[in-house]
């Protein structure tokens, strides 16, 4: 797989949790827009965000076929450790922009820029730390 196609592959993946994160998020926020409701859509949207990119990550980006509990927990646990940074950057761009303007529109704008910031750091990180034991692109 050629690097232009690894990254329409890794975008596009971005893309499809990207939306399961704040379509979840707007399922929160239909019941409020209070602090405590912006904490709660946020930690579900990220869990949720976080669970289908690790599955699209493993299987199409990195090609790992390593099976079993073990082998996903260890490396569902890394990929989670590696995401602590990028999601405080997705969680203050969001916020940072939800405070300043005030809107739901800024506020997921400001979830996208921080998104596609984290995103392009985790990949780094995933291949370098998570994914390491195979190259990437390879069956």
């Amino acid at each position: 797989m050629t690097g232009f196609e690894l990254a329409i592959r890794y975008g596009a993946f971005a893309v499809v949790a990207t939306v399961v994160n704040l379509g979840l998020q707007r399922v929160i926020f239909a019941f409020g827009d209070t602090t405590s409701h912006f904490v709660v859509a946020v930690i579900i949207g990220t869990g949720a965000g976080l669970v289908v990119k690790y599955i699209l990550d493993k299987r199409w980006i990195f090609f790992d076929d390593a099976s079993g509990l073990k082998a996903h927990s260890s490396k569902f646990a890394l990929y989670t450790a590696m995401g602590l940074v990028t999601t405080a950057i997705f969680w203050g761009t969001e916020w940072a922009f939800w405070r300043i303007w005030g809107t739901d529109g800024m506020r997921e704008l400001g979830a996208i820029i921080g998104l596609a910031i984290g995103y392009v750091t985790k990949y780094e990180l995933d291949r370098r730390y998570v994914f390491s034991t195979r190259s990437e692109g390879t069956a």
